[in-house]
């Protein structure tokens, strides 16, 4: 597979995992990992995990996402090739509804995605922990999504 082949199959994984969380089905989004992919969050919150391992580590997490918050609309973003071709970065902000309150809701992300023949090998999450537990009504709740 050739650079340009790889940085396509790249984007179109980060595109499906979008649709997937805008459809709410994460169990599908973890379905995009490859058995070995991981998960980070460098700017997790205290208590919260930084790093998951394999792609089922990734869907006992993001079991609970639903309940927490409805994404409905991708409302931004900005795509970065990298000299990886199967690394992208992509800078993104999703509006929906807490599940909670009801509220609206923007949160921003900065994600690096790293894709290969299995899926995708590593997704390191740029989100704020602290406004997206005040999103859900809970300032200072330890938000594991």
């Amino acid at each position: 597979m050739d650079d340009a082949q790889r940085r396509a199959r790249a984007r179109r994984t980060i595109e499906a995992a979008l649709e997937r969380v805008l459809a709410h089905d994460m169990a599908g989004f973890a379905a995009l990992w490859a058995p070995e992919g991981t998960m980070s969050f460098p700017f997790a919150a205290p208590g919260s995990p930084e790093r998951l391992e394999g792609r089922d580590a990734v869907a006992a997490y993001v079991a609970g996402y639903n309940d927490l918050l409805l994404p409905s609309a991708l409302t931004e973003q900005t795509w970065h090739d990298t000299g990886d071709p199967d690394t992208v970065v992509l800078e993104f902000a999703m509006a929906g509804t807490a599940a909670s309150t009801g509220s609206a809701y923007s949160l921003r992300y900065v994600s690096v995605v790293t894709v290969g023949d299995d899926g995708i090998m590593a997704y390191r999450d740029y989100w704020s922990p602290a406004h997206a537990a005040g999103v859900i009504g809970a300032p200072g709740l330890q938000v594991s999504p």
